[in-house]
């Protein structure tokens, strides 16, 4: 196993994030399980250089679009335009073909636009003028979103929520941790400091390693329970989708890999679970009004669901 190389990568990304080890974690994990990452906060706590730094320590070809309501979906998928000299039409590429992409402040931009990500989100390829092109492999996005609410926003369709397969929130730093990135920052760019740990070769055989991870019916018992309530409770008009349950269980192998082991245990699940189902959840009219949130909803499932004894996995 090389779990022990995505361990390198985190300490890499450490250099820049400081005092975010658990969402550093958290979004490496998403990584490994081969899926995408939203991070929603506020401006300036740090997700687009969480994104960079992440380029950086795995060699990931990276592009950038930075959504306001004025790009379009060719200035992300690509167009065709005429080629006097070739006599034909000739594919002009767009910033998604790359190995990272960042989609910057992505509720900013019209939902045409938005919609243009999901093809190459599910199944890693785009479609320009009924023209199929693959996307590189690996292929990750990870957007930033301000809160809903803020200036200019709009709230992302549920089908595009649905394809993240993590939603994190960096919130602002501990006082120690703001001292010690103003220390960092004088004289010198952090990022500079990031150096390439892991190849992309190596990243899709950690991906497949991650993927051959050992997990017990009862475990799977386990997540379908955990997906059960959150379809039943009163509180949700929407509970968790088959993809969100796939989604729970790669991330929890992920987890399980990371931590060095080749089977998962219920912990393993407990640990994912609040970031991969929170955004796929929809509040009812009553329990938005309670100023109820989607993450306190998801930790009350997780504390009330009784999770399998650990002997009987292992056997």
């Amino acid at each position: 196993m090389s779990a022990e190389k995505m361990q390198v990568v985190e300490e890499e990304i450490r250099k820049v994030i400081i005092g975010k080890d658990e969402i550093i974690h958290q979004l490496l994990t998403a990584v490994l399980a081969g899926g995408h990452v939203l991070l929603e906060d506020v401006p300036g706590v740090g997700k687009t250089t969480l994104a960079v730094a992440c380029s950086k320590a795995m060699d990931l070809k990276y592009k950038r679009t930075q959504f306001t309501p004025d790009v379009m979906p060719s200035d992300v998928v690509g167009f065709c335009m005429y080629d006097k000299d070739e006599k034909k039409r000739v594919y002009m590429p767009g910033s998604i073909l790359c190995n990272l992409y960042l989609a910057d402040e992505i509720n900013r931009t019209s939902s045409k636009t938005q919609s243009a990500l999901l093809e190459a989100m599910e199944e890693g390829q785009i479609t320009v003028e009924g023209v199929t092109k693959e996307l590189p492999d690996p292929f990750i996005v990870i957007a930033t979103q301000n809160p809903v609410g803020a200036a200019g926003t709009q709230m992302l369709p549920d089908s595009q929520l649905d394809r993240f397969m993590v939603r994190l929130q960096l919130g602002y730093p501990s006082p120690a941790a703001e001292i010690a990135m103003m220390k960092a920052r004088t004289g010198l760019n952090p990022l500079d400091q990031v150096s390439c740990v892991l190849t992309k070769e190596e990243l899709i055989s950690c991906r497949r390693e991650a993927e051959s991870i050992y997990v017990h019916d009862l475990v799977y018992g386990y997540i379908t329970e955990l997906v059960n309530r959150t379809r039943t409770n009163g509180q949700l008009s929407l509970g968790v989708s088959p993809r969100g349950s796939l989604a729970i269980a790669a991330m929890a192998k992920a987890h399980a890999y990371l931590a060095g082991r080749n089977y998962v245990v219920p912990t393993d699940v407990s640990e994912v679970f609040v970031n991969t189902v929170s955004h796929r959840l929809l509040l009812t009219a009553m329990a938005r009004a309670q100023k109820t949130d989607s993450i306190a909803i998801a930790k009350e499932i997780l504390q009330n669901t009784p999770a399998p004894v650990l002997k009987d996995i292992r056997g």
